[in-house]
């Protein structure tokens, strides 16, 4: 299991210098990704959780953190394709791959919050028709020489998008979703299936299982389908139903059961974390707790693959 981290994209800690020591930090220490998330705003009077109060865009974060950067993967997750037209997000993902050398890797999800939906004019029905057509139309923008779609929901009139990613294909696509239709198609057309923060453990075994029948059932090899996790970290305050929570060693034994779930990359992601990623935390102890945090819990620090 390859271990990640999230990167500070949310609330006191996602400043331009906390965000290139950290993305750098977490190279040295042999962290495998860095991953960020989309929120592109809160409704008037919508209750929402205090991490995704103030968000910087996920995509540009990534473009700051490939700058600092060398060796370590860059993730989304996840893009809510709904909210922008596949051939944007294509000519994105592509830039970002080109600029890091072909180190990215995109999530898309198709949202679930009404504000946001109203503001970019958008509706995520028919998901299922809707993410195959997206997919369609990314793989095409990123491999055909002569690019063409013709959809119920997209369509591409014959034409080029340069340059094509570095990655031969383009950049992996992971599918979100909690939904038995969600982690099939995951299994069947993706490179694999990225959690929600809200997955339990129960969750995280129950959606491999799906994912990778479906990935057999359709002639695919199950191991090569990959298994992202968000994994909550609590670090100092030991609850039972967040595995990745207590003293050092009970979090190393939560990722440790992550890992026997079938798990092939788990991240965790400080910006759940109300004294990180709060928008009303301290930035000095934000910043300092994270860097404790992730340098007790570096792949080096205990074996893990990074």
């Amino acid at each position: 299991m390859l271990i990640s981290c999230g990167l500070p994209v949310s609330g006191a800690w996602a400043t331009p210098a906390s965000l290139a020591r950290f993305a750098v930090r977490a190279e040295e220490l042999g962290y495998h990704g860095l991953w960020s998330f989309q929120r592109l705003l809160v409704g008037d009077g919508q209750e929402m959780a205090p991490v995704y109060r103030s968000v910087l865009d996920p995509m540009v974060a990534l473009g700051y953190a490939a700058a600092r950067t060398e060796r370590i993967r860059l993730g989304v997750a996840v893009i809510n394709l709904p909210y922008v037209s596949p051939a944007y997000l294509a000519k994105q993902a592509a830039t970002l791959d080109v600029l890091s050398g072909g180190r990215h890797d995109l999530g898309l999800g198709t949202g679930w919050s009404e504000p946001e939906f109203a503001a970019t004019g958008s509706r995520p029905e028919p998901r299922g028709r809707r993410i195959e057509e997206y997919l369609a139309v990314l793989r095409t923008l990123w491999n055909d020489e002569i690019a063409s779609f013709d959809g119920e929901l997209y369509s591409v009139p014959p034409s080029t998008m340069a340059p094509p990613p570095v990655q031969p294909g383009g950049p992996p696509v992971l599918l979100g979703g909690t939904a038995d239709a969600a982690l099939r198609r995951a299994g069947r057309i993706a490179a694999g299936w990225v959690s929600s923060s809200r997955a339990r453990l129960a969750d995280i075994q129950r959606g491999v299982q799906l994912v990778r029948r479906a990935a057999e059932e359709h002639g695919r090899d199950p191991d090569q389908v990959r298994i992202v996790v968000r994994g909550v970290v609590a670090a100092g305050r030991r609850d039972d139903a967040m595995p990745l929570s207590g003293d050092w060693a009970q979090i190393r034994g939560g990722a440790q059961a992550y890992r026997e779930a079938g798990v092939t990359e788990l991240f965790y992601d400080l910006n759940w974390d109300p004294l990180i990623g709060g928008p009303d935390a301290d930035p000095a102890a934000a910043a300092e707790r994270a860097e404790e945090i992730i340098t007790a819990l570096a792949p080096t620090a205990y074996g893990a693959s990074g």
